[in-house]
């Protein structure tokens, strides 16, 4: 998961502390994602190693002198050693919930290894009432969205509404934009900076609320009373498990296939020999007969197939890691959509899960 915050607001403060090892990232994007969905962001981001003594006192000075709010998390075997050092500094004791506050400086340790009695609610909600101001969330779901796209729709939203605050959250292709904005920001100015994005991103927007792309999809498949069945090779049955995770879905889910061998293809979907021998298994064409096969013998509206080489190696042809062909089926056409996508065995299988529910989507709307 990617996380990018556009703005800052107050002079806040995240250190983590933890083994370097172990990795500081989930732990940073965890927090940052959950205060910026509450309208406030860190000046300053840092993992600290918890074996390096000098950086951890320069880490802990400058959070004094440079900025108004603190978060600290930490492993519980550090908590004595910090929580002496900012009441030695600061002359005041931490409560029970784990916060210190003064006039100039508010603190607030979380450990990572241990139940809290303070949660980043609590600490926001302190925010707001120190500030004087209550903050408000809009989302937009959208796959496939290009960065370019996304930066000039964002610059066209700020335009008509400065104030606003932008995180986005990447989930193999699949993007969450939340829009923060406090309760001073006029519904007309938001509005229009809403629709800025909204027209931008039009083509690739799946639902302006925070919805999972399978739930909007079987939303769908139930407002058109359809029925969606699965034929899947190197997806292994993704596509069926995001759609059987979502209550109600028996009212438009016939079936879900995973057809892996050329033998399933032919026996299972009908494929015929002929088309797997002269184009092979990862091959548009092999894509349409798979969904095609679907709607031949199934009791269902609208099929989905997939069939692709994810790695880490290829198969025994000159296709390359990564191409991936995903077919949409309907009485009416055929449509299969071809990708060249990257990254890792899971970035490529995740990613074309994403794509094949959108294109089902798109196909349903």
């Amino acid at each position: 998961m990617n996380l990018v915050s556009y703005d800052k607001e107050k002079k806040n403060c995240l250190l983590t502390f933890c083994n370097k090892s172990t990795g500081f990232s989930s732990v940073i994007n965890r927090l940052v994602a959950d205060f910026s969905s509450r309208g406030y962001y860190f000046e300053k981001v840092s993992g600290i190693a918890f074996d390096n003594s000098i950086e951890i006192i320069n880490a802990l000075t400058d959070s004094i002198k440079f900025h108004e709010n603190t978060v600290v998390c930490c492993p519980s075997r550090m908590e004595k050693t910090l929580k002496d050092f900012y009441e030695t500094s600061l002359k005041v004791t931490f409560d029970c919930l784990n916060t210190l506050k003064t006039a100039e400086n508010n603190i607030f340790i979380f450990l990572s290894d241990s139940e809290n009695k303070l949660s980043v609610t609590d600490v926001c909600d302190y925010f707001d009432n120190l500030y004087g101001i209550s903050y408000k969330k809009a989302y937009i779901r959208a796959v496939g969205l290009p960065d370019y796209l996304l930066d000039n729709a964002l610059k066209d939203a700020k335009n008509f509404c400065p104030e606003l605050q932008f995180n986005i959250i990447d989930n193999f292709g699949d993007s969450t934009l939340e829009i923060v904005y406090d309760s001073t920001v006029s519904k007309s100015n938001f509005d229009k900076a809403y629709r800025a994005i909204v027209e931008r991103a039009n083509k690739y927007i799946y639902a302006l609320d925070n919805i999972s792309l399978a739930e909007r999809l079987v939303q769908l498949l139930k407002l058109r009373r359809m029925k969606i069945s699965v034929a899947e090779s190197f997806t292994g049955g993704g596509i069926s498990k995001r759609l059987v995770e979502i209550a109600g879905v028996s009212e438009v889910y016939f079936e879900g296939l995973n057809t892996y061998a050329n033998e399933s293809k032919r026996q299972r979907l009908e494929v015929g020999e002929l088309v797997l021998k002269q184009y092979g298994a990862v091959s548009k064409e092999t894509a349409a007969k798979m969904a095609e096969g679907l709607l031949a013998v199934g009791n269902c509206d609208i099929s989905i197939s997939t069939t692709g080489i994810a790695g880490p190696k290829s198969d025994n042809t000159n296709k390359p890691v990564g191409l991936v062909y995903i077919g949409i089926a309907t009485a009416d056409e055929t449509q299969v959509y071809e990708y060249n996508l990257k990254g890792s065995r899971k970035d490529i299988t995740e990613t074309a899960i994403n794509l094949a529910l959108f294109a089902a989507f798109k196909k349903v709307k």
